[in-house]
């Protein structure tokens, strides 16, 4: 059984996944380092508001920032975020499977 003090770690850490944007912005990253503007134009949002999330998942350590003048780059610092989303995703996908099957 996990302590309280474990459990408040992993309930930060879904919180932090629960958020749609940030998940979008973790898929981008996914496929390597981007910059503030490039991840506020592929998310078609605000900078201030894709700031706000780069923070969020800086904070939770899943990402990393460089500053190179007055451009900051984001990456994935913790790619075991993404065995988390695949294993959410596969339980997603034999549910509607499953859903479906029933209307056939």
């Amino acid at each position: 059984m996990m302590s309280p003090e474990a459990l408040l770690l992993v309930a930060s850490r879904f919180k932090v996944l629960a958020e749609p944007m940030r998940l979008q912005i973790l898929q981008i990253l996914k496929n390597g380092e981007a910059s503030v503007n490039e991840l506020t134009e592929a998310v078609a949002s605000t900078q201030p508001n894709v700031s706000k999330h780069l923070r969020v998942l800086q904070d939770e350590e899943l990402v990393a920032r460089r500053q190179v003048g007055n451009n900051v780059f984001y990456r994935i610092s913790d790619k075991t975020v993404f065995k988390l989303c695949d294993v959410v995703c596969g339980s997603l996908k034999n549910k509607f499977e499953e859903q479906a099957a029933i209307f056939a």
